[in-house]
């Protein structure tokens, strides 16, 4: 059974290009603008890899994290955060609610976040 991710990221350009990248693995892509859009896709579809950037125009994933974790259906849902927001007290919270890892956009490239993502939806 091919596994799912869902990409939550307001940017467009950020956001079709890390589709673009990660469908060259085999998974099925989906992707979300906003927290609400994020969480209705995730109770729907049950991805097993969510990909979260924090700061969501007006919004922030937090929210996004919270709901999930509240939602027996998807609450083990592994969600790795990807944002150029660097506050110790966010890093902790998201740490806090199960993040497998906060990773800084700045720090890694295309090919590299789609390595990473690959061995996340391998384990």
């Amino acid at each position: 059974m091919q596994k799912k991710l869902l990409i939550v990221e307001d940017e467009p350009l950020l956001k079709n290009m890390y589709v673009d990248r990660l469908s060259r693995l085999d998974v099925e892509i989906l992707s979300a603008s906003t927290p609400k859009e994020g969480f209705a896709i995730a109770k729907k579809e049950k991805p097993d890899l969510i990909l979260l950037d924090i700061l969501l125009g007006d919004e922030n994933g937090i929210e996004l994290m919270e709901k999930v974790r509240e939602e027996d259906e998807i609450k083990n849902t592994k969600i790795l955060v990807f944002s150029n927001f660097d506050e110790p007290r966010t890093k902790k919270k998201i740490m806090g609610l199960g993040a497998i890892d906060y990773l800084l956009k700045t720090n890694y490239t295309p090919n590299q976040i789609t390595k990473i993502i690959a061995n996340f939806l391998k384990k």
